[in-house]
């Protein structure tokens, strides 16, 4: 005869569950993007790029939440798909202003939908009340955390 373990003391603390899921939704997120040739980072600076525009790369590092360090290599990938370009910056030629192609516009519109699919992947069985309540929550205590240790709350809303 079988028995049921009880689960360790641990793995009924919301910290536990939001890592685990956390990790889920990486995978899930990671696997759509990966499956079209793409990487999280691709995607938010695409639409970090079609939301506000061409920018220099110090301002898509500060819209995007890319670090600067991982900001060129990203443009790179993208410039060499013809994703992305780079022309010098008019007023300032030491800097660089990358906007984004046709064809990036195309490959965003492929990555918003593998994230719609990995969201609705992570989150079937919930009802749609019950996604928007956790979205509303998850929020909170992000824009709470964030406060706390001085990040720029205003991305989190």
């Amino acid at each position: 005869m079988e028995t049921e373990e009880t689960p360790a003391p641990w793995e009924g603390l919301p910290s536990w569950l939001l890592g685990q899921t956390a990790n889920h939704a990486h995978r899930l997120v990671g696997d759509g993007f990966s499956s079209v040739g793409a990487r999280g980072y691709h995607y938010r600076l695409l639409a970090t790029l079609e939301e506000h525009g061409p920018a220099s790369q110090a301002a898509l590092g500060r819209r995007s939440g890319i670090h600067l360090s991982d900001m060129v290599s990203t443009i790179n990938e993208l410039a060499d798909r013809g994703l992305v370009e780079r022309a010098p910056d008019p007023s300032d030629r030491r800097r660089n202003i990358v906007s984004l192609t046709p064809e990036g516009a195309r490959q965003l519109r492929r990555l918003e939908k593998r994230l719609a699919e990995s969201q609705d992947e992570l989150l079937a069985p919930l009802s749609p009340e019950e996604r928007q309540q956790l979205t509303e929550l998850l929020s909170k205590l992000l824009v709470h955390h964030s406060r706390r240790t001085g990040a720029p709350e205003e991305r989190w809303r």
